[in-house]
């Protein structure tokens, strides 16, 4: 319920918001193709999202694209025109910022018992949502290109 209003605000504030995913259970099939494409058509009603992208690769496949590697941001910040020294990526597994760190982004962690908060090397480790947004909105990033 918070990451709907939480995300509305970021877009408020002129924020592009952009999804990077792995879901390696469509490579392994346990998932389809077209379940996690319905996923995604759902996520994006529902929040204001602006792009998602999924790398559907397993660990073994070696791709470009899969976290902790930055091809996902990459390609989407080429994609969108995204000045990725503006950018943030948030997000709640150690990988996500190491992805993060590899592309250039200014890092937030939402601390969880499965992750390794503060020794994460994450620029700022939180604890909700809605923290990231008042964090991102006092220091602007991300803006759509004008």
């Amino acid at each position: 319920p918070e990451a709907a209003a939480t995300l509305a605000a970021l877009k408020a504030a002129g924020f592009l918001l952009l999804v990077v995913t792995n879901q390696p259970d469509v490579r392994r099939g346990l998932m389809s193709d077209a379940t996690l494409d319905a996923i995604h058509a759902r996520l994006a009603q529902a929040l204001p999202v602006d792009d998602i992208f999924a790398c559907r690769h397993d660990n073994a496949d070696l791709c470009a694209c899969r976290k902790p590697r930055p091809g996902m941001v990459l390609d989407l910040a080429a994609r969108h025109g995204v000045d990725l020294t503006r950018s943030w990526l948030v997000g709640d597994q150690d990988r996500d910022i190491q992805c993060g760190q590899a592309a250039g982004v200014r890092t937030v962690l939402l601390a969880r018992p499965y992750n390794s908060g503060t020794e994460s090397g994450a620029d700022h480790v939180i604890d909700t949502l809605s923290q990231a947004v008042s964090l991102m909105v006092r220091q602007p990033a991300m803006a759509a290109p004008q």
